[in-house]
């Protein structure tokens, strides 16, 4: 299959999938009373989203399932490997990069579930406690790293130097890293239209990496993404008539570590996520300056994002601009990939 035509074939069946299921999906969640509840932590206007059906992540789920599914077995049917297109890396390595990096997200977003299932049916506003979501979180996050490690995965490509194989600091950068990236993906979904289109932009630059670094099956799954997230942001945008809920950020912080580890370059999300750098960063330093300096606050409220808005700025506005921050985070890795390449 030509590889062009799966890139754009990805696109067009994830956004068709995730746009499509909007019409039944949304009126079913509406149905099922499965309402977004706000709390009284954020800002007061927020309120007015009392009810709003979360769990909409099911639909750039489907969307994303439903297009590498149509691509790959297309592929295989016309007598392809999309996956392993101008790849002279071990195939057991690149599949195994791939899939275990699904599963991990599927992992993350099935704790997401479970996280918005209590709050909406059990009508917990918490969900599942802090404790209970770290501890779930980092068996999934090991059970993903041992994979790797057991097929040969513990190095990573730096810039002006190629790879670099450290199994210590590879399972370091690998627990922290994902731990922090997936959490702070949640952070990010918190107006609306905020993480999708954030993630988007992600999406792109993460697929301009693979291209470059010769991994044209991690771009296919980055596409696949991207078409899924643009079809569900005509229902998350501002006013939202849907929301992602923690089954879809986490599910989302899941494939943009899948992502970066996919092509042996964890280090992409602190530029390509800018954002979710700095929205977990805000969120940690306001907790820290509170605590030191007397229940003073930092920011007006954390995470970064509602600190704009009680500065004024409207949702429309801090998606846009915080889309342009990633953006610029992105050509910036772009260009670290591209000139540090071994030649």
């Amino acid at each position: 299959m030509n590889v062009w035509l799966a890139v754009l074939l990805s696109i067009i069946v994830g956004f068709a999938v995730s746009w499509g299921l909007g019409f039944a999906v949304i009126p079913w969640l509406h149905k099922l009373k499965f309402g977004q509840s706000i709390l009284d932590i954020g800002p007061s206007w927020h309120k007015k989203k009392q009810g709003t059906p979360t769990m909409g992540g099911i639909l750039f789920i489907a969307g994303f399932v439903a297009s590498l599914l149509i691509v790959l077995v297309t592929d295989k049917l016309l007598g392809g490997n999309i996956l392993l297109y101008n790849n002279d890396k071990a195939s057991d390595a690149v599949y195994i990069k791939i899939f275990s990096g699904i599963l991990m997200s599927a992992g993350f977003g099935f704790i997401g579930f479970m996280d918005d299932y209590i709050k909406v049916v059990k009508k917990r506003n918490l969900g599942l406690t802090e404790l209970q979501k770290t501890a779930l979180q980092l068996l999934v996050i090991i059970a993903y790293l041992f994979t790797l490690y057991k097929s040969g995965v513990n190095y990573m490509f730096i810039p002006y130097y190629g790879m670099w194989e450290n199994t210590a600091v590879f399972w370091i950068v690998g627990v922290i890293g994902i731990y922090c990236t997936v959490n702070a993906v949640n952070f990010t979904d918190g107006v609306d239209g905020l993480c999708t289109s954030v993630t988007s932009v992600a999406c792109v630059a993460f697929a301009v990496v693979a291209v470059l670094l010769n991994y044209m099956g991690v771009s296919i799954l980055c596409c696949a993404l991207f078409g899924s997230l643009i079809g569900f942001l005509v229902w998350n945008w501002n006013p939202s008539k849907v929301i992602m809920g923690d089954l879809g950020s986490l599910f989302l912080g899941g494939l943009i570590c899948t992502f970066a580890f996919a092509v042996d370059a964890p280090w992409l999300i602190i530029l390509i996520g800018v954002i979710y750098v700095a929205e977990f960063a805000s969120d940690v330093l306001q907790i820290a300056y509170v605590k030191t300096h007397n229940g003073k606050r930092l920011f007006k409220m954390a995470p970064i994002h509602h600190h704009y808005e009680m500065c004024g700025w409207n949702e429309k506005k801090i998606s846009k601009v915080f889309s342009l921050v990633t953006l610029i985070g992105s050509v910036a890795a772009v260009a670290l990939v591209w000139f540090g390449r071994a030649q």
